[in-house]
């Protein structure tokens, strides 16, 4: 094996000292120049190897003339500017640098651009200064992009992450979109968990939910109207930083934050059926994060927070609310369209204005003050949620559109459309035909407006067992049932659903609504009613052997 350096100079003092052999001989023996050999008994360390500089001979005449377009860009319009191409261009148009490669113009480029933007005074060296963040007065916020398995389909999702630049303590939340209620409602839970707002300001990069417009050269922003007021709101200053990888450096801590916990905690892809039940799992590894310390700090995130938690400035008693206002119109389908995606509202509202609540995770729908539909929000440009609810009114004018409806369809893939739905339908076509079978079905899918589904669902299998399907009967079963959940005594009428009946025999299993409003009546004392009095009306009257007799009395005493 080849000796090193310091080796070589190693063996050459041992065998100088101790066999007393000179220069010449040791360069024999180690097959050295004597140079090397004099600087191994002179030296204490070997000279370092010098590092050859890479010439370009062929750059080298042009080197000159490319530092002066350089020096003339720093005063020319920023869009207007050489690129790399058009340098290598010039030089074979202009300066007949025939064979030079793009390559070799690249290279030098990127070196030579940034030092000449030092030399002429316009930037300063690339350095980092730490800064000092008092307990309490600093936070930075930033969202960071990620995948997310969704029910099975591979979704582009979005971290909120809040960070405490003191502490590192980090509020983390998925949301399914980057937009300003994403924004404010991560903002509201952070302030919330943490329990006050920073005393200072918060750092955040120039994204589009809070800022509008960026000044040029300078840090003032016009700020989104919207954005100003939570601000207000909450009572905290915003910092905005700098544009590009620049502004990135300046809130650092939240941006090393989003990568640490996307490689820590989200790899491999995460399978969820909810964004719910993600942001649940990320709750616990924020727990997990408080035993964590922070490079080489000498307390773990939970203790430093704890000393910067009372610092914090206190949340005011009012609620703001984050979602976003909008007021589209009802289409002639009874849909609306918000942020690309159908929801379905009632159709009574179909050519009217709603108002729509847009929230990260829900669509809220309102008729004026009043909430007519409540939608999960949708993540998929061009997806739309149909509640069959909405339509059974027009259904019910038109029954045939109801078995090939995209309504039935969504309900029965949604889960609403249960099986024993489908046995009432195919039971009631069996004695009603297509049109009156459809009109009673949907007579009992409106009882699921006031009545739990699965006391509705109760009552339907308590009707098929008798082999009835109208709709008071099993609006009195499902009362039944609700009887039974709320006070945990058997009730007759549903044994057939709970297990062995213990009901009499003779008693019916099933109470017509009319004998039930009949017991419910007072009892009548009134006499029974006479057709007596109709009697006169009569042609040929019966006798009235009463009176006949009295007057033969009167003859035979006269």
């Amino acid at each position: 094996m080849a000796l090193t350096k310091v080796e070589l100079f190693d063996q050459i003092r041992r065998d100088s000292w101790r066999e007393g052999l000179g220069v010449r001989a040791l360069a024999r023996k180690y097959g050295v120049h004597r140079r090397l050999v004099r600087e191994a008994l002179t030296q204490p360390e070997p000279t370092p190897r010098k590092t050859p500089k890479r010439r370009s001979p062929q750059l080298e005449p042009f080197k000159k003339v490319i530092d002066e377009w350089l020096r003339a860009d720093l005063d020319a319009p920023r869009k207007q500017r050489h690129t790399v191409k058009r340098i290598h261009r010039r030089l074979l148009d202009e300066q007949n640098a025939a064979g030079l490669s793009y390559s070799t113009v690249r290279d030098y480029l990127a070196k030579r651009k940034p030092e000449i933007r030092i030399e002429e005074g316009r930037a300063p060296a690339k350095v980092f200064i730490r800064q000092n963040h008092p307990p309490g007065e600093e936070a930075e916020v930033d969202f960071g992009e990620l995948w997310v398995n969704l029910a099975g389909v591979l979704t582009k999702c979005y971290l909120f992450v809040y960070r405490m630049s003191y502490s590192g303590k980090a509020i983390h939340k998925i949301y399914s979109t980057s937009g300003q209620e994403a924004f404010l409602e991560g903002h509201v839970e952070a302030f919330t968990r943490l329990g006050g707002t920073p005393t200072r300001h918060i750092r955040y990069d120039n994204l589009t939910a809070a800022v509008t417009k960026v000044l040029f050269r300078g840090r003032v922003r016009v700020e989104n109207p919207r954005w100003q007021l939570f601000r207000s709101h909450y009572r905290c200053e915003a910092f905005y930083c700098e544009r590009g990888i620049d502004g990135a450096h300046e809130k650092g801590g939240v941006e090393g934050e989003v990568g640490y916990f996307r490689r820590n905690y989200l790899s491999p892809v995460p399978q969820v059926d909810s964004l719910a039940e993600l942001n649940a799992r990320i709750e616990h590894f924020e727990q997990l994060e408080d035993s964590r310390r922070i490079g080489a700090r000498l307390r773990t995130i939970a203790q430093d927070f704890a000393i910067e938690a009372p610092l914090l400035r206190a949340l005011p008693d009012d609620h703001f609310s984050t979602g976003l206002l909008l007021t589209p119109r009802v289409d002639r389908y009874g849909q609306i369209t918000v942020r690309c995606c159908r929801y379905s509202v009632p159709i009574h509202l179909i050519g009217r204005k709603v108002r729509v609540v847009l929230h990260a995770c829900e669509v809220i729908v309102y008729d004026r003050h009043h909430e007519v539909a409540r939608h999960e929000r949708l993540t998929g440009k061009g997806t739309e949620t149909i509640v069959l609810d909405h339509y059974l009114e027009a259904l019910m004018r038109k029954p045939g559109a109801f078995a090939g409806s995209v309504a039935l369809e969504a309900a029965r893939v949604g889960g609403a459309f249960t099986d024993a739905h489908e046995a009432l339908w195919s039971a009631a076509r069996r004695s009603l035909g297509e049109p009156g079978a459809t009109r009673a079905l949907i007579e009992v899918l409106l009882l699921h407006r006031t009545m739990d589904d699965a006391d509705v669902m109760a009552g339907i299998r308590a009707a098929l067992s008798v082999g009835s399907f109208a709709a008071d009967v099993i609006a009195v079963e499902a009362r039944k049932a609700a009887d039974v959940r709320g006070t945990g005594r058997p009730t007759p009428g549903i044994a057939r659903l709970s297990g062995p009946t213990t009901v009499p025999a003779e008693s019916p299993q099933v109470t017509s609504l009319t004998r039930k409003r009949l017991a419910e009546l007072p009892p009548d004392t009134r006499p029974l009613p006479s057709v007596d009095a109709y009697d006169q009306l009569l042609r040929h009257p019966a006798p009235n052997t009463c009176h006949q007799s009295d007057t033969h009395h009167q003859e035979s005493a006269s």
